[in-house]
């Protein structure tokens, strides 16, 4: 029964999207922070592009601006599918998941 109650977190986090900070594109790299151009070069065009909206970005002396949110999906590549997420034309978070 403990091996069972000890298990089943590990079972759960199996399906769940995996974070990463940075995705390799062949030999090349994109990490966060890098601009869409670093990952158009790097990587090439990605399967699918999707506009989530805008967002406000407080920075650091308190001026608000409004900024594009993008997600560009690259893969499956060796059964994975990679979420690339951009927050005002920067490289936010990467997020990996596997193809069904």
């Amino acid at each position: 029964m403990r091996l069972a109650a000890a298990l089943l977190p590990l079972l759960l986090l199996a399906g769940a999207p995996v974070m990463a900070d940075s995705l390799r594109c062949g030999s090349r790299l994109i990490s966060s922070g890098d601009t869409t151009n670093d990952a158009l070069e790097r990587c090439g065009a990605p399967v699918d592009r999707s506009y989530l909206g805008t967002r406000i970005v407080v920075g650091d002396w308190g001026q608000r601006e409004e900024v594009r949110v993008e997600e560009w999906i690259y893969g499956p590549w060796n059964g994975m599918l990679y979420f690339v997420r951009f927050q005002g034309n920067r490289l936010d978070s990467i997020q990996s998941k596997r193809s069904n």
